[in-house]
């Protein structure tokens, strides 16, 4: 099928505009937190490096975790990504961000072309006059569309190879979406949807489990590092690769989604603890209990959020798959007010530290299998 020409990868230009070379505020404590957004800024400006073998010296390997995560959270919620929508040229920025930090990681390219895999969306006109955003079917005689009804959005994926002769054949794929919904409706002047909670937290948090994955010990098992798009439009991006795997599908034994960790939630512990939907569904919940993680089960079930993010399509045919979050039902979501001024980072910092715990368990432990009952619910459950 002949979609709009997407640019070439590792180099989709990024906009020279005040407001896209904005740094973070400085302190007279934050000197290595500027020196760090200068080497971001640097990586989000140009095209990505190929991965190279082994770990390549990074600029911010003395940098505090939490100091990290407030400069990529800084980056992929600015308002030059303009809400990132699924195939827009904000979303295209964000891609852009993503493949330039995996590969400074020394992570391998794991999509259709390098770290990318084109996910092509359709405008479908609607009664109303509105268009809904879908991904185009095959066949479609895109030729016969204007172009404005033409999309292509990304997945960005990852790989972490094991070093474990008898599980590295074993995929765990650990993801968050990296999509949020745009620019909308003004509030008090501002049209906006940053996503920094949902999902930039998501997003931020899986690339430092890839960074400390790849930089220390290998895991056990392979690990696939998956930012999907379009999860604000029908979890598109994982349906879309779950039907064109870049990798031996057959061989993912589970998956991890992180999504909304930005902030306490009072119900999980309040501080540095998390929530894992369908906790008691599969032995991921047995895991994190014989860790004594911070990891618990989710408080509001329901709310139903086990089926509400992208573990669904996973676990809809049969991979133990879960959602790790720390969502307090804030009213910020989905508004133009979910900014980073409202991430509190040592939160965030504390629960990535649980949740790469959990991610090399899931690596070198048994391989996770339901439960009785665990999924009931999902078609064949």
């Amino acid at each position: 099928m002949q979609l709009s020409p997407a640019p070439p990868p590792h180099c989709i230009p990024v906009s020279d505009t005040r407001e896209e070379q904005r740094l973070p505020p400085s302190r007279p404590d934050q000197g290595r937190l500027v020196r760090l957004g200068l080497v971001l800024l640097a990586l989000t400006t140009g095209c990505a490096r190929p991965a190279v073998e082994g770990p390549p010296p990074l600029q911010d390997d003395d940098t505090p975790r939490v100091e990290r995560l407030q400069v990529l959270m800084e980056a992929l919620a600015a308002d030059s990504m303009a809400g990132r929508r699924a195939g827009t040229p904000g979303e295209h920025r964000a891609v852009t961000l993503l493949e330039a930090e995996l590969a400074r990681y020394g992570v391998q390219p794991a999509g259709s072309n390098g770290y990318r895999q084109p996910v092509p969306l359709i405008g479908m006109l609607r009664e109303d006059g509105r268009v809904r955003w879908t991904r185009a079917p095959d066949g479609t005689l895109t030729d016969t569309l204007p172009p404005e009804r033409l999309r292509t959005a990304y997945n960005v994926l990852g790989l972490i190879p094991g070093d474990d002769p008898d599980l590295a054949g074993e995929i765990v794929v650990v993801g968050a979406h990296h999509d949020h919904v745009g620019v909308g409706a003004a509030v008090d002047g501002d049209s906006i949807f940053n996503g920094a909670d949902d999902d930039a937290s998501g997003t931020v948090a899986v690339l430092e489990i890839a960074r400390d994955l790849a930089r220390e010990h290998a895991p056990g098992r392979t690990v696939l590092v998956a930012f999907f798009t379009a999860e604000e439009i029908g979890l598109l991006g994982t349906r879309h690769w779950i039907e064109n795997p870049t990798v031996d599908f057959e061989s993912v034994v589970a998956n991890l989604q992180i999504e909304m960790i930005g902030r306490p939630d009072s119900l999980a512990g309040g501080f540095g603890r998390g929530w894992l939907t369908g906790y008691e569904r599969s032995s991921m919940g047995d895991i994190l209990a014989a860790q004594g993680s911070p990891i618990v089960p989710d408080p509001r079930p329901e709310m139903r959020f086990f089926f509400r993010s992208d573990n669904l399509p996973f676990a809809a045919l049969g991979i133990p798959a879960h959602t790790l979050s720390s969502y307090n039902l804030h009213s910020q979501y989905h508004t133009p007010d979910d900014e980073v001024e409202l991430v509190d980072y040592r939160h965030m910092a504390a629960l990535v530290e649980a949740a790469v715990a959990m991610v090399r368990e899931l690596t070198t432990g048994p391989t996770p299998t339901w439960k009785e009952g665990g999924r009931e619910g999902l078609p064949g459950g």
